[in-house]
């Protein structure tokens, strides 16, 4: 087991408060072939803590970078349908705002498997990936993305530059939280970019991850959990949240009123108190209870439960609340590579989609909930035997198919 830091990996101040004690998990891609059920797995504490002078939240190191996806990894990007499209809008958006074009270049960093990139290439303009995991590099290498297989900070970023590939926009989506040495990455991005280049990061909001009770977002690769409030310098538009970035020696923009505005909304819901953080964790075991009552009242009742989609959040979830083959019979999923495979710690076994088909349950119970509408569309054939899709997160919630709008 690695040493663990006990000062914020942001700002160095010592880290002591709790926001909620997930209790041991193994890493959450730690996906077992069936001659490892009978082996020892490792786990560690998955506490997450708040650090109380910039609010940042965030896990210490207990699995190295390297150790996650500087070996075999196993989420792909692409077996998502709404988020290739989201990806697809993202590079047409970009290269009409920015003006890219054959003489530009676009980097993305956690490139993954050529999921966005490859937007790019039919646009006429430049790309770079930059990927650690090389099993899912050669995916996007084998779409035509070229890619760097290698982990992004400052020293790179100096070799890229070196080169002659100083960036025009440098992409990085759900990659911030993945970082242990956060100034080393964002100061590798102002190394890489042009002096009139743009960064844009998206990352899960902490505004939203607390109040929808998503604990399930914490896990191992995830080191880092984000407020606006924690991020104040970068300027950002929408959602959840995409940050807009150039570099401090640069003249540009001021901050939109958008910063403004989200950065007053989470001061005034209390994410610079302390108190809304030790609030979350009783939240988070309720939910917990809520789910096994629902579970043991279905299985005491006769009914199969399945599960629908194998991801990071879901092994969280799983081994929090403790569920086995006991209340869920096997999970399926749409990524070739986890077939054949078992969740790490709860030891699920994995089929390909068409296996819920054939078994007809009663419940499928939706793991990836982010992903719900997307998920109930697809597979909204499972009322023509009365099953019905059950949501864990915020709560428990009971689907049926027939009430799922077109």
């Amino acid at each position: 087991m690695r040493v663990h830091a006990s000062v914020c990996r942001f700002c160095a101040a010592p880290l002591t408060h709790e926001v909620v004690d997930l209790g041991m998990s193994p890493p959450c891609e730690s996906f077992l072939a069936a001659g490892e059920l009978d082996q020892a797995e490792a786990f560690h504490p998955l506490r997450v803590l708040v650090c109380d002078r910039c609010w940042l939240v965030q896990l210490r190191e207990y699995v190295s970078a390297e150790e996650i996806f500087g070996r075999e990894y196993a989420y792909f990007s692409s077996f998502s349908t709404s988020w290739v499209e989201h990806a697809r809008h993202y590079c047409v958006t970009m290269r009409d705002r920015l003006g890219l074009g054959p003489d530009s270049l676009v980097v993305e960093l956690a490139s993954n498997d050529g999921y966005l990139l490859q937007h790019f290439l039919p646009l006429g303009v430049p790309v770079l990936g930059v990927e650690p995991a090389p099993n899912v590099a050669a995916k996007a290498i084998e779409l035509g993305v070229p890619t760097r297989v290698e982990f992004f900070g400052r020293a790179l970023a100096d070799r890229l530059v070196a080169e002659g590939q100083a960036a025009d926009l440098i992409a990085g989506n759900n990659v911030l939280a993945q970082v242990p040495d956060l100034n080393d990455f964002v100061g590798g991005i102002a190394r890489l970019l042009k002096p009139q280049g743009v960064a844009t990061l998206e990352f899960p909001h902490l505004e939203r991850t607390l109040a929808g009770n998503q604990f399930d977002q914490f896990y191992h690769e995830h080191y880092s959990y984000f407020s606006l409030i924690a991020v104040e310098k970068l300027a950002t538009h929408g959602g959840s949240l995409r940050v807009f970035f150039r570099r401090r020696d640069q003249d540009g923009p001021a901050p939109s009123a958008r910063v403004a505005e989200i950065r007053a909304r989470e001061l005034g819901l209390g994410y610079a108190d302390l108190a809304v953080y030790r609030a979350f964790g009783e939240r988070v075991a309720q939910t917990k209870r809520r789910l096994l009552r629902f579970l043991i009242e279905a299985k005491e009742g006769g009914k199969r439960v399945v599960g629908y989609g194998a991801p990071g959040k879901g092994n969280t979830l799983l081994n929090y609340c403790g569920i086995r083959t006991d209340f869920i019979d096997f999970l399926v999923d749409r990524n070739p590579y986890k077939h054949g495979r078992f969740t790490p710690g709860t030891h699920i076994p994995i089929h390909p989609v068409e296996r819920l088909d054939a078994a007809r349950p009663d419940y499928v119970l939706i793991l990836p909930w982010n992903l719900t509408r997307e998920i109930t569309l697809q597979m909204r054939h499972v009322g023509e035997w009365g099953g019905r899709f059950v949501v864990p997160i915020p709560e428990v919630t009971v689907i049926d198919p027939v009430e799922v709008p077109a």
